[in-house]
């Protein structure tokens, strides 16, 4: 297929394209490249991309609708993956503009391209930080999601609202996943396995919020680059069956639905630095912090509609996942 991939120099779209090349789609990226966190990291996922024939890559920001508009007039996708956002639950708390922009603004005007084109499926990526106060756990897609506790959420929240529309107002098949933890090689360095390492690679203190008392659905790459492209190969269709009267949250009478992306195995974050430790060979201290705005205390995926609808697996557990993200990580940075 002809795909779009937005955000393809970030952790999650870098690997997405990755997979999708190698198994012969042709694969356009964008991504604004901005400083957010360094842009080396960026740069090189997109040299290993680059190598790849089936591969191209344009610097584009998805806020300007013009040169967006342009490129989906140039190139004819049949299928459009979302990975471009502005990440991130406490820097929203310092920037809330760059989420207006890229997460609100951005989003429309992606929806518009697709829109325009007529694509065949668009898959975009929403965020488990959706489920806010909501404190019944595993999170179902079933839950409501009306009080997020961040801007990040809450843009997340409205992508999804705004997919909707376009998929009841226009016919746009569209798939939202909310991401749980990602975490693996070539990960973000502003989520904790990077500020982890950094901190017992250098003897430092690792500072751990909410005391610890944080429980988090950790998933490895691979094990989400597998559902995305399963929900990605699995146009949604309008449920005839579908009531507004005692209305399902995950699906619609448009082609629209939603989905939890995880393991499904919540893991005590105390629990989860022992194996990092264990993974790098070093052990440091532990610094106690009260809990930050914006975070929510324990994450947990309900994932059985995904594992029903695609036959997603997630396989990779959390101690093998370190491993290998530790084995990258020592790679990656003493080469720098």
């Amino acid at each position: 297929m002809k795909l779009l991939v937005t955000g393809a120099a970030g952790f999650i779209g870098h690997a997405l394209s990755e997979a999708l090349c190698e198994r012969g789609d042709e694969v356009v990226g964008i991504d604004n490249l901005n400083d957010y966190y360094d842009p080396a990291l960026k740069q090189a996922r997109l040299r290993r991309l680059e190598a790849r024939d089936n591969f191209s890559f344009q610097r584009l920001d998805i806020a300007d609708s013009a040169s967006l508009d342009a490129l989906f007039s140039d190139r004819e996708f049949e299928r459009v993956l979302h990975l471009a956002a502005q990440a991130g639950v406490r820097y929203s708390l310092e920037n809330p503009r760059a989420y207006v922009d890229s997460n609100l603004v951005g989003f429309s005007n992606l929806l518009e391209s697709c829109r325009r084109q007529q694509v065949e499926h668009l898959v975009y990526a929403s965020s488990s930080s959706v489920y806010g106060a909501n404190r019944r756990m595993p999170f179902s897609t079933a839950d409501n999601v009306d009080h997020p506790l961040s801007l990040y959420a809450a843009t997340k929240k409205a992508n999804e609202s705004m997919a909707h529309c376009y998929s009841h107002l226009y016919g746009i098949p569209c798939t939202g996943l909310r991401f749980f933890t990602v975490y693996g090689p070539w990960g973000r360095p502003d989520m904790s396995p990077i500020l982890f390492a950094d901190a017992i690679m250098q003897g430092r203190p690792i500072r751990v919020f909410n005391e610890g008392r944080h429980r988090r659905d950790f998933t490895y790459i691979d094990d989400i680059v597998a559902g995305v492209i399963a929900c990605l190969d699995r146009v949604p269709f309008a449920n005839p069956d579908w009531s507004g009267l005692d209305p399902d949250p995950a699906g619609s009478s448009a082609p629209w639905k939603l989905y939890n992306i995880g393991r499904g195995e919540p893991v005590d974050l105390m629990h989860y630095i022992d194996l990092m430790e264990r993974a790098l060979g070093r052990t440091t201290t532990r610094e106690l912090v009260p809990a930050q705005p914006g975070d929510v205390e324990d994450t947990w995926a309900d994932i059985a509609p995904l594992t029903a609808e695609t036959g997603y697996a997630p396989g990779v557990s959390i101690e093998h996942g370190l491993q290998l993200f530790a084995r990258w990580y020592i790679d990656y940075y003493q080469k720098k």
